[in-house]
């Protein structure tokens, strides 16, 4: 028993040893996994930093539109601007919403600084009919907004007699970093 009990005991302060060993190793390995982590997250935040700019303009269209989405079946009211609200209120409104300033009518939303004519809209820019009325662009075909006093803040259809004259994109005002 004496012979098999000396086998057993050096396997078994090899295993331990190996597990030392391994231990050591770990900690290194678990350490430049760290270091590496680390210079992946910096990298990850740089990354972010460097294109917050591009992010913006569609966070606040799609935040303009979903706000104003969240107003459906609201009346048509002239110069409303909430809970009733007309064309170009519900519009300022969704943008105020989405932290952009524009002015109270489609008139002086047209002279804004603030708007780049686009060919291609997407959703949440402006769909002007004229230069009387605005609406938020859905997709080819479809506009949101108080239409007329005989439809409350839905989803419009538009079609051959009555589509988009021109849209436009809004852009995010520059902050001074101070």
């Amino acid at each position: 028993m004496a012979a098999a009990a000396v086998p057993i005991g050096i396997g078994a302060a090899f295993a331990f040893q190996g597990q030392a060993g391994a231990a050591s190793s770990a900690d290194a390995h678990s350490a430049s996994a760290m270091v590496r982590l680390a210079a992946a997250r910096s990298s990850a935040a740089e990354q972010i930093r460097k294109h917050r700019r591009n992010w913006r303009p569609k966070l606040a269209r799609i935040r303009a539109y979903y706000w104003a989405l969240s107003q459906k079946g609201h009346p048509y009211q002239w110069g409303g601007t909430g809970p009733g609200f007309d064309c170009s209120g519900l519009v300022m409104m969704a943008y105020r919403h989405a932290g952009i300033d524009l002015p109270r009518t489609t008139y002086g939303m047209l002279n804004s600084p603030l708007l780049v004519r686009v060919a291609h809209p997407r959703e949440g820019d402006l769909a002007f009919y004229g230069l009387g009325h605005v609406e938020l662009f859905r997709r080819w075909g479809y506009t949101f907004g108080a239409h007329d006093y005989s439809t409350p803040v839905s989803l419009v259809h538009y079609g051959w007699g009555w589509k988009p004259t021109a849209y436009y994109r809004v852009r995010v005002p520059h902050r001074r970093r101070r």
